[in-house]
């Protein structure tokens, strides 16, 4: 497991978008530090926080999964113009009933209103609040695990498109996200043999997926995804700016996992790639709609539950081996949800909250 160097230089806060938020950037900066410090035997012993501070970290973390969330949508739903025509727009609630771990979808439509004004965890809780589950013991509460939102064309599609959904890994706590991003996460487990294989598990990406009919329909799109240019009138009609930033999608880089022998050992398969557009970093994947269907089966049997449970264990074995990202949780998760129980112990370090 591999350590930071003593003279790891503090350019860029680690959160992503983190620019935006500087109580945010602030509190990740002052951790990243002292994580450094202790690291080095150059800790001066204390970590204090406030709880105005924490409170205006939580409101600035929520405005940027906002942001991102709003910006997937925006890009989203021009696809959704270009390539679907009429299409109907449909959240997708992934629940579990806490008694008896049975997992259900329930959809509905939605607008797009509903969608760009909230995140999609809400949007997912509200659907389950509808909800009234029972059985001969009584009832029963449901619990989100995923929400998802589609993009379904009314009909067939020039370029052979299905659909188109969006993901959005957010349902992280902020405690587990800013850890991750701490101790750089993906790479800890890349770099590690033997947790290499769950590095599915700890990615964190603003992601569109679509879906068409066989391989080469999906070569297909990926070209035309390439050259795509949204008009100023489809932009001015979602209230976005004409400016070629909004207009094109700037392809960074395509990872073909379409062929057998690149394809990934889960038996995943489409093009992968990751595009600029506003200013942000989106991934698009285009895949084949019977790898879709045996993706979305799989990820049933499995449960999106099992899926973060995975990627809990991820980091449970991560402490294991760095005991100073299991204290960092166990501070983070303290900070943001009781601080007013007792703080957890680190052989030299004296945690203050102060008002």
């Amino acid at each position: 497991m591999e350590s930071v160097e003593p003279n790891e230089v503090l350019e860029v806060s680690p959160l992503w978008m983190v620019s935006q938020a500087p109580t945010l950037n602030e509190l990740v900066m002052a951790l990243k530090r002292a994580r450094i410090e202790l690291e080095t035997g150059t800790f001066g012993g204390r970590l204090v926080f406030s709880r105005v501070q924490l409170a205006q970290a939580r409101a600035e973390f929520g405005a940027m999964i906002r942001r991102g969330e709003k910006d997937l949508h925006a890009l989203a739903g021009l696809l959704a113009q270009e390539l679907l025509g009429t299409y109907a727009l449909r959240s997708s609630a992934i629940g579990e009933i806490e008694r008896t771990r049975e997992r259900f979808t329930l959809t509905i439509d939605v607008s797009e209103q509903e969608v760009a004004g909230s995140t999609d965890l809400d949007l997912g809780t509200r659907i389950l609040a509808r909800l009234a589950i029972a059985d001969h013991r009584g009832w029963m509460r449901a619990v989100l695990v995923s929400n998802v939102v589609e993009y379904e064309p009314a009909g067939p599609t020039a370029l052979n498109v299905y659909r188109i959904l969006t993901r959005i890994k957010a349902e992280e706590e902020i405690w587990n996200k800013v850890v991750d991003e701490l101790f750089d996460l993906d790479r800890i487990v890349l770099k590690d043999k033997q947790l290499r294989h769950l590095g599915r598990y700890v990615k964190d990406v603003f992601g569109i997926k679509i879906v068409v009919g066989v391989d080469d329909d999906a070569r297909r799109l990926q070209a035309h995804l390439a050259s795509l240019s949204f008009s100023e009138e489809r932009l001015s009609d979602r209230g976005l700016p004409g400016n070629e930033k909004h207009a094109r999608l700037e392809v960074v880089e395509t990872k073909d996992y379409l062929e057998r022998p690149s394809r990934k050992q889960s038996g995943w398969s489409a093009l992968k790639s990751v595009v600029r557009w506003a200013d942000r970093t989106f991934e698009i994947q285009v895949q084949p709609l019977s790898n879709f269907l045996h993706e979305r089966e799989k990820l049933t049997r499995e449960s999106h539950a099992s899926f973060k449970s995975t990627r809990e264990r991820v980091r449970d074995e991560v402490a294991e081996r760095l005991p100073l990202f299991g204290f960092y949780r166990a501070l983070l998760r303290w900070l943001f949800l009781d601080p007013s129980s007792d703080a957890p112990h680190q052989e030299g370090v004296e945690v203050i909250l102060v008002d």
